[in-house]
């Protein structure tokens, strides 16, 4: 892969796709050629999986099957859209990837690990982010902010759930602190951006962009 592959990740409610619209309207500015999608999603594939993955009817929704429709639409989404644009040397910026898997399917839902890192192993492979930006926030904090709106199948979990999802992606970072960097989600709009754009300015200049 000869581009950059970035990525936002935090539990609901922290920010990231503010923050991912704000990246890549700076981005364009300084002429990069930069690609915006989203997980579950990003292809006409990925989108339909998405609605039965976020619909509320679907409730009873076994945690294997969860993690398997995520899984197809990730495969999906590196066929039809990632893997394209960073052999092209475009910066690929996504709202959520692999890190979500393994914070809500793994930490939260409490899936065998090994089956999840099986799975990437086998459809995954090699597709993985440069720099992963986790905006931290409280479940508390997502609540409020989450107020008046109308909640998805997954953000109408409980807060012990979105907790556990919290302190998993925490553990990825704790991991792999060269490629997850941790920031305050709960700051100003601007500080968090700034902090943001602080990373990739370093990681696009480590890559020769």
């Amino acid at each position: 892969m000869s581009g950059i592959f970035i990525t936002f990740e935090g539990i609901e409610y922290c920010g990231k796709t503010t923050q991912s619209l704000l990246l890549i309207e700076r981005l364009k500015e300084k002429g990069c050629d930069v690609v915006y999608t989203r997980e579950p999603g990003g292809t006409n594939i990925g989108e339909d999986i998405r609605k039965i993955l976020l619909d509320t009817r679907n409730s009873t929704m076994n945690d294997l099957t969860e993690v398997l429709l995520y899984t197809a639409s990730r495969v999906q989404h590196i066929h039809e859209v990632i893997q394209p644009a960073l052999l092209k040397n475009k910066i690929v910026v996504c709202d959520r990837f692999m890190d979500a898997t393994i914070a809500y399917q793994g930490y939260a839902r409490g899936l065998d690990m090994g089956l999840i890192y099986k799975l990437q192993n086998m459809f995954i492979k090699n597709v993985t982010p440069n720099l992963t930006l986790l905006l931290d926030i409280t479940p508390e904090q997502g609540l409020l902010r989450a107020a008046n709106k109308r909640l998805d199948r997954i953000e109408k979990e409980d807060i012990e759930f979105h907790c556990m999802v919290r302190q998993g992606y925490l553990q990825i970072a704790e991991q792999e602190p060269d490629r997850v960097k941790v920031i305050d989600g709960s700051s100003d709009v601007d500080n968090v951006h700034q902090m943001i754009c602080e990373y990739v300015d370093e990681i696009i200049c480590n890559n020769g962009m």
